[in-house]
């Protein structure tokens, strides 16, 4: 199983590309995300921190799109030759393997595949020029 930016083992380790130590972007990435600064900021929470995910991904994801760093597997999906057919590929394996592990009663693996699921979902977004804020406003009309 592919993790972004690197290979995941069947045990589920992190991949090589999380270099250094802390948290990372999600895919791999120490830079840019500084839980101290947040944790002085008025207001802030672990819930705000989860919240801050999706966005710091995206985020993250939007980046490899734009300057396709050599050695990203989050750049070689926007580059690759099968173009978005790749990703649509890589949803219903994810999808697959999610199901799986619910059948299973797997939980880790459950929650490795969501995340894959989710992280592939994101990259879908990005190649359609969608925002998570579309996203967001669509499943609130879900909500009422």
């Amino acid at each position: 199983m592919t993790d972004p930016d690197g290979e995941r083992t069947s045990a589920g380790t992190t991949d090589a590309a999380a270099t250094g130590e802390g948290e990372t972007d999600g895919i791999g990435n120490t830079e840019g995300i500084d839980t101290d600064a947040r944790a002085g900021e008025e207001g802030w929470t672990e819930d705000a921190e989860a919240a801050d995910v999706l966005d710091d991904l995206f985020a993250a994801i939007e980046e490899r799109e734009e300057t396709r760093p050599e050695g990203s597997y989050t750049a070689s999906l926007f580059d690759h030759e099968k173009g978005e057919n790749a990703v649509l590929e890589k949803l219903g394996e994810e999808t697959t393997e999610l199901v799986l592990a619910a059948k299973d009663d797997d939980r880790e693996a459950l929650l490795a595949e969501a995340s894959d699921l989710v992280y592939h979902l994101l990259v879908l977004l990005a190649m359609e020029g969608a925002s998570l804020d579309e996203l967001r406003a669509e499943l609130r009309t879900r909500r009422e």
